[in-house]
């Protein structure tokens, strides 16, 4: 791509996958956030018309159950983490021009037309199947929702579509001695009427537009040996009771959570359309000439690359210009894990870090293939400190007090070397083009490549002895100029990353927003403010108490949980925990640590009559303060195996109830009971 390109205003609209209304925003989700906001965010500052939306996927019986078990509404429940979701991306700085939801008048009334448009096209066909229901919860059960033993090897507390254990693929009705996961009834078989799209009737269609160059090869590659086998008509309808729009002219038919989801990106649109007063159709009619990129996981591929445009193509809509997925976020090589505090929710990581640090760590490493993405914590540390800290910012800093002390905070008319300032801007069409094909790692490496060059200029030139003879030197205002310039080319690069950080460098440069144009030019004879610290180094202890507060919080009830009990143990299983009644003669809070208090517990006197004391970690810090704690009764697990901690050795497990944050009650004996009586 040339820059001239870059002149020819495009028009653009992206949308992301859109995060289910029934839990928090996590690191998973924000990998891809970021992804999308780095690449519109070039878009916007190259001037082009890149509108990005995105909705919270809102609809299906996992929010129903939910709302249940919390006795509320379903309304309710989804306006509620809608207002937490939009709260934790603005604080990721992911810059949506609308975030929306998928349970919206918008998003009925296009899916009700499109449902109808399929119909009158012949690709909507009705027959009975059979499923199994819950006959004490009275609704149809789908698979995630049935658990029994693997009709193959015999794994026990399986689902109903697949083994964990051996891997194995079957229908629910294969499974020995299923259950009901939301009740635990044993289901019945029952037959029901369901609608279907007729997917195989555009698989001539699919197989043109999935080799267009709409999706990665990998992506391709892979369609392709489902399109070389007999494509099945998509079941697209659920019985009621069920959370989502019912479908025209069928009672208690509901249209599956994946009709109206991805439907829910044109519903956005509209949203923000009505609202602006945009030309929605130039956008979505069959011979627009506008870009539209959906940017989603490869989890998801077979909707969006399938399904969606094979939707799209019988309701009159356009496809879209490409689909372009990722991999997963796996933290120190391993998948997300609650146990050992690596499935990080937004607002944890938010609590402890600075979001710009993931944001260019992230960068930093994404391409524009579909392979799993690795935030190791070390490497984050030592990458943001070494790259940002010690590369980027310290140009600026070594050069901004000699411009402040000596000259006023003003900038040399004549630079010391225009010929690095022009090997800088020399890179400009090749950054841009790594950031437009998502080769964001490639843009990083080309950058800090430059700024390495600044440094060692710097190093060579030696302001600071220039500064000793004469602080008011015309060299040594030239040279920290060249330096002042070559962050601030280095920052334009990077804006599309670091938005944060470059409007504080705005504010350092005494400068109007930077666009992508301003590469070009340079700062002369112009003065700047006073600099003062635009990012500081991560501290490790920061990281350590992010995962320590991540694996607090998991171990804590979730509010949006099912209230539903666990399965069933006998006697001898309860028989297993020794519980005993423990006085707290310590309480502390824990350096570090956001949500954990240190408990010093008298577990009574052994057998020489000396006081068995046990050291606690527990995340109940947000409810009390240490000193409340001193003399109180409660009950503790005394024989869970000791668990090394950062902060040291937790040796068991004090027992408390509630939803988390203030909403944590220790649990306490009635009077009469003493430290070391077991509970029975």
């Amino acid at each position: 791509m040339t820059r001239d390109k870059y002149l020819n205003k495009r028009k653009i609209l992206v949308t992301s996958a859109l995060p289910y209304a029934n839990g928090d925003i996590h690191l998973g989700h924000l990998m891809e956030a970021i992804q999308t906001d780095i690449w519109v965010r070039l878009q916007k500052l190259q001037g082009h018309d890149c509108i990005w939306v995105c909705a919270d996927d809102a609809h299906g019986t996992a929010i129903m159950l939910s709302a249940q078990t919390q006795d509320i509404t379903p309304e309710e429940l989804i306006d509620r983490i809608n207002r937490q979701h939009q709260q934790d991306f603005a604080d990721f700085l992911i810059g949506f021009d609308n975030f929306y939801t998928t349970h919206s008048e918008e998003n009925r009334i296009f899916s009700e037309s499109m449902y109808q448009a399929m119909e009158a096209n012949g690709h909507i066909h009705r027959r009975s199947i059979k499923q199994l229901f819950d006959p004490d919860k009275n609704l149809f059960l789908a698979d995630r929702y049935i658990v029994g033993t693997c009709p193959k090897c015999h794994a026990e507390e399986q689902y109903g579509d697949n083994c964990e254990a051996c891997g194995s693929t079957y229908s629910p009705s294969e499974l020995i001695a299923p259950r009901s996961a939301i009740s635990g009834a044993v289901p019945i078989e029952k037959e029901s009427e369901h609608f279907f799209f007729d997917l195989p009737a555009f698989k001539k269609m699919l197989k043109v537009w999935t080799r267009s160059g709409a999706l990665q090869d990998q992506v391709a590659n892979k369609l392709s040996e489902w399109l070389d086998q007999d494509l099945q008509q998509w079941d697209i309808s659920r019985d009621a009771p069920y959370f989502g729009f019912e479908i025209p002219n069928a009672p208690d038919k509901y249209f599956y959570v994946w009709v109206d989801a991805p439907i829910g990106y044109m519903a956005s649109f509209k949203n923000l359309c009505d609202r602006e007063g945009l030309d929605f159709d130039c956008y979505w009619r069959p011979d627009s000439d506008a870009e539209l990129y959906h940017f989603i996981g490869k989890d998801i591929i077979n909707f969006h690359a399938l399904f969606w445009p094979a939707v799209l193509t019988s309701s009159g809509y356009r496809t879209p210009t490409a689909v372009f997925a990722h991999g997963f976020l796996t933290v120190d090589g391993t998948k997300m894990s609650k146990s050992r505090g690596t499935f990080v929710n937004a607002r944890t990581y938010l609590d402890h870090l600075n979001p710009e640090y993931l944001r260019y760590y992230l960068a930093a490493k994404l391409s524009s293939g579909i392979d799993d993405l690795d935030l190791n914590l070390e490497d984050f540390a030592l990458r943001v400190n070494a790259d940002l800290v010690g590369k980027v910012i310290n140009i600026a800093s070594r050069c901004a007090g000699f411009i402040h002390n000596g000259f006023d905070g003003m900038l040399a008319e004549n630079l010391d070397h225009p010929d690095l300032l022009a090997e800088i801007q020399s890179i400009n069409t090749e950054v841009a083009d790594h950031f437009n094909s998502r080769e964001y790692g490639k843009a990083i490496r080309l950058i800090m490549a430059k700024a390495d060059k600044a440094n060692q200029y710097i190093n060579d030139k030696e302001p600071w002895v220039l500064a000793k003879t004469d602080k008011r030197s015309v060299e040594l205002q030239a040279i920290c100029s060249t330096g002042i310039n070559a962050f601030r080319l280095l920052l334009c690069y990077l804006k599309p990353v670091l938005p944060g950080l470059a409007e504080k460098a705005e504010t350092f440069l005494n400068i109007k927003p930077l666009i992508w144009k301003d590469i070009d030019s340079l700062l002369t004879n112009h003065r700047i403010n006073k600099f003062q610290a635009l990012i500081t180094r991560v501290e490790t202890s920061k990281i350590a108490a992010m995962i320590d507060a991540s694996k607090a919080h998991n171990e804590t009830p979730d509010a949006v949980a099912e209230n539903s009990f666990e399965p069933e143990i006998s006697f001898d299983d309860f028989a297993k925990i020794d519980l005993r009644i423990a006085k707290i003669v310590e309480a502390g809070h824990v350096e570090g640590a956001d949500k954990l208090l240190c408990l010093k517990l008298d577990l009574g006197p052994d057998s020489k009559g000396r006081p068995i004391l046990k050291q606690v970690f527990s995340g109940i810090k947000s409810a009390y303060d240490p000193e409340d704690l001193l003399g109180k009764l409660t009950v503790v697990v005394a024989n869970l195996k000791a668990r090394k901690m950062k902060f040291g050795v937790s040796e068991g497990m004090i027992l408390a109830a509630g939803q988390g944050g203030k909403d944590i009650w220790l649990l306490e004996p009635d009077s009469g009971a003493g430290p070391g009586l077991r509970v029975t």
